[in-house]
């Protein structure tokens, strides 16, 4: 029998981690200047990007049944959705700094 458990939301983590009331009362300036002085942040997008953007879509995943330690399964699913993906995250990383 599986132990019962509480998933939040994405959604429901967001609103813990934002301050959505603070973000509403930004003026676009006030946006357009804290992505500016960001120097992380990615470029703004507007129009004439969207007219040259292209969707790429990713290659589709292959079912595959893989034996791991209980104990690395047990902390990737301890970081929340989507461990499957992270996992992938890793071998893909691992596997481009063989590629050299």
């Amino acid at each position: 029998m599986k132990p019962n458990r509480t998933i939040k939301q994405s959604s429901e983590l967001a609103v813990e981690r934002s301050d959505w009331h603070r973000v509403d009362r930004q003026t676009d300036e006030q946006i357009h200047r804290a992505i500016q002085s960001d120097p992380d942040a990615a470029p703004e997008v507007d129009a004439a990007w969207f007219k040259t953007a292209r969707v790429v879509m990713p290659e589709p995943k292959q079912a595959v049944s893989l034996r791991l330690d209980r104990d690395v399964v047990k902390w990737f699913k301890k970081q929340g959705p989507g461990y499957q993906t992270r996992i992938n995250a890793v071998l893909r990383t691992y596997v481009n700094s063989r590629r050299g």
